[in-house]
């Protein structure tokens, strides 16, 4: 992309602007940088200034801020024409009406029904159906074994357990699961071309409306007919509206629960001291779930916040119509959240639970109850059937895809004992 603005940003990198690399090839060190930067640093994104916040109490502050909307209106460098849509990360910026991209009152329109689809009493009502999914899931991963013994646990467990439970939520055919995850990774990946990527988006905009059209006919019991459906005396959601909530809610959905499994169950392997206390009983599993989620965040970094006025946090201010990037892996290592240890992973830390990795305020994930529900399922269920799982391959060789929002790998091979 032509950017005036991107010479700018690679001329000040020894000035203290970070270079968030999409080929994510060493993301701890990234964090370290990001956090040794204060508060508030100045990151290029693909030849795209902005700032992002890597401390917990000021991100805290932040996401509650009403000067900070997300609104791309509100972006001085979507203004002026600088950031155009042959940006690679403008879908995830610019994705259509949805309570993921719009403010205040309108927001609580859009996501009233989506949180009252998924109450506590809902997730508890779909526990055996997860519990069905997560065993099914475990069979197949017990007969895909190669002959050297290595299975892809990505591949054959977490990826297609979340989307199976997000399909069943909103009502998508089983035979769409393996289409729509395929969409989404070339969605996500810095490798998709631009115009490719594009192209998915308007494919997967035709997915979701012709499901709308079809649940607006024939209403079922699910999430995407009680989107649609108006309640007495409210104001339904448009077609464009439902679609936007469907196309990003299946993302968040299914890739955070992704990630969410696959980093615990790298970190108890890493950590077999820590493993031990969980199969001892001397820990419970959701101390895992928030530890892992603190420590090794499934997103890394959210895009993106604009200020309406000048903010000031600290000793930096934030100036009208700049962007803001809420980097949630670093703010998970806050030395002042979380002690001087906080690099290291420790299912017993007090704190383990402050954090925010699903976000804070009127914005925080709708589906975090879900990603929760699903890991606490899983993970006991894992290692209960294979309790001699291990890696394939030393913990180095791991790669990650290279996606700069989320934290995903490529691959797991493990052998299951």
């Amino acid at each position: 992309m032509n950017c005036p603005h991107a010479e700018a940003a690679r001329a000040g990198r020894n000035a203290g602007v970070i270079t968030i690399d999409p080929m994510v090839q060493d993301l701890d060190g990234e964090t370290v940088r990001l956090r040794d930067a204060g508060v508030l640093a100045r990151i290029d994104l693909l030849g795209v200034p902005a700032w992002t916040v890597t401390r917990h109490a000021e991100a805290r502050q932040l996401l509650v801020d009403p000067r900070l909307v997300k609104d791309i209106d509100a972006w001085g460098l979507w203004q002026s024409g600088v950031v155009t849509r042959a940006w690679p990360l403008i879908g995830m910026i610019d994705a259509g009406r949805s309570m993921f991209t719009v403010d205040g009152a309108e927001h609580r329109r859009l996501r009233t029904k989506t949180s009252q689809a998924l109450t506590p009493r809902r997730l508890e009502a779909i526990r055996p159906d997860i519990e069905k999914f997560t065993d099914e899931l475990l069979d197949a991963l017990d007969a895909a074994r190669g002959e050297d013994g290595v299975v892809d646990l990505k591949a054959v467990f977490a990826q297609p357990l979340p989307m199976k439970v997000v399909g069943m939520l909103m009502g998508v055919d089983e035979s769409q699961h393996a289409m729509l995850t395929r969409q989404y990774k070339a969605f996500f990946s810095m490798l998709t071309p631009q115009d490719e990527r594009l192209a998915l988006l308007a494919e997967l905009d035709v997915f979701y409306t012709d499901l709308v059209r079809e649940k607006t006919a024939r209403p079922t019991d699910d999430l995407t007919s009680a989107l649609i459906l108006a309640e007495e005396g409210g104001e339904p959601l448009t077609e464009e509206e439902v679609v936007g909530n469907l196309k990003a809610m299946v993302a968040a959905g299914h890739e955070t629960t992704i990630g969410l499994v696959l980093n615990a169950v790298r970190a108890l392997l890493s950590h077999p001291d820590q493993l031990r206390k969980v199969l001892d009983g001397e820990v419970g599993w959701d101390a895992v779930v928030e530890e892992t989620l603190r420590w090794d965040t499934p997103t890394t970094h959210l895009l993106m916040r604009f200020a309406t006025e000048d903010v000031a946090v600290g000793d930096e201010v934030i100036r009208k119509g700049e962007g803001v990037v809420i980097s949630y892996r670093a703010i998970g290592r806050d030395f002042e959240q979380h002690g001087p240890d906080a690099d290291a992973f420790d299912i017993t830390r007090p704190t383990r639970n402050r954090h925010m990795t699903f976000g804070h305020g009127p914005h925080i994930c709708p589906g975090a109850a879900l990603s929760r529900v699903e890991a606490g399922i899983a993970l006991p269920a894992l290692f209960t059937r294979f309790p001699g799982l291990r890696l394939a391959v030393p913990d180095e060789e791991i790669t990650r895809l290279p996606v700069m929002t989320q934290n995903d790998m490529a691959a797991f091979p493990v052998l299951l004992g």
